[in-house]
């Protein structure tokens, strides 16, 4: 189970510790949606979004990961054993009808974006008051990547989220497995650069739980949740990782770390470490540690 992360969601001077749930489900998503970027590294597209099917219905909320992957987030305000049929039911009306999230994402994003869809990946994410442990054991029996999110209000100027379950999508994995897609690091392909990626592979999947992998062709990304590392294809003389731990409260150090905010480059993320070397990657451990933490 991931650590509850806070945020901050007013000025008020006062702070109660007692957490709570929200009074109506429309508070949570009104909340979500206003700070879905920060909250969950999706980008927000749409908020009720009308789905046409005969037996209809209505997406709570529908966005893009950062890897570009569709995202579809349901809310519940307490505990709702429906949650996770209800979003896999219009998970499967999505990947039928790709042609309308592409036009979505194109109307708000652009075409580039709508170009670089990953859908290999899609996810939903059920955002509820709490979850049963029959809950947590559903999830790890579909073909689907869903993650279970627990909410809580901590007084007027907090809000939490603690993810319960996390699960990688078995069939998408399977199929990116079997086409061996150009730059995956494994060690079949040889080349101590490929042995090392491998290497680093391994020690962020073993991080902790809920660490799951989503592969683009420019690089790896590791997620709980979000984002925490991407890992670029090895280069001839070092292997790349990206992130989410804040340069300015580690030690750059010339030749391993870089803070490369503002800079592009492919995955996400604003530390990059560079190894070179197994004791390379020995040093980057802690880093590693410090973002897995921070996502």
């Amino acid at each position: 189970m991931s650590g509850l992360k806070l945020f901050h969601t007013t000025n008020s001077g006062v702070t109660e510790v007692t957490p709570r749930l929200a009074a109506v489900e429309a508070d949570v998503q009104d909340l979500v949606e206003a700070h879905m970027e920060s909250m969950l590294s999706v980008t927000f597209l749409a908020s009720e979004y009308v789905i046409d099917c005969v037996d209809g219905g209505r997406i709570d909320s529908l966005g893009l990961d950062e890897n570009g992957a569709p995202v579809i987030v349901e809310y519940k305000r307490g505990t709702d054993a429906g949650v996770i049929n209800q979003g896999l039911f219009y998970m499967a009306w999505l990947m039928s009808h790709k042609d309308a999230f592409r036009s979505l994402v194109r109307d708000r994003l652009g075409a580039s974006a709508a170009s670089q869809i990953l859908w290999s990946a899609p996810r939903l994410i059920c955002v509820a008051g709490d979850f049963t442990r029959y809950d947590a054991h559903a999830v790890r029996e579909h073909r689907r990547s869903i993650d279970l999110v627990r909410y809580r209000y901590f007084g007027s100027d907090h809000f939490g989220l603690e993810t319960v379950a996390s699960v990688t999508g078995h069939m998408a994995e399977a199929k990116r497995a079997r086409r061996r897609a150009p730059g995956l690091p494994v060690r079949q392909q040889g080349g101590a650069m490929a042995e090392l990626a491998a290497a680093v592979d391994e020690v962020l999947v073993g991080l902790g739980d809920g660490v799951t992998r989503v592969q683009r062709k420019q690089y790896r990304a590791y997620q709980r949740l979000r984002n925490f590392a991407c890992l670029i294809p090895p280069q001839q003389t070092k292997v790349l990782v990206y992130l989410k731990a804040d340069p300015t409260a580690v030690d750059v150090v010339p030749g391993f770390t870089r803070d490369v905010t503002g800079l592009g480059h492919h995955g996400t993320g604003d530390l990059e470490v560079q190894l070179r070397t197994e004791r390379d990657l020995e040093r980057a451990q802690d880093l590693f540690r410090l973002s897995y933490a921070a996502a």
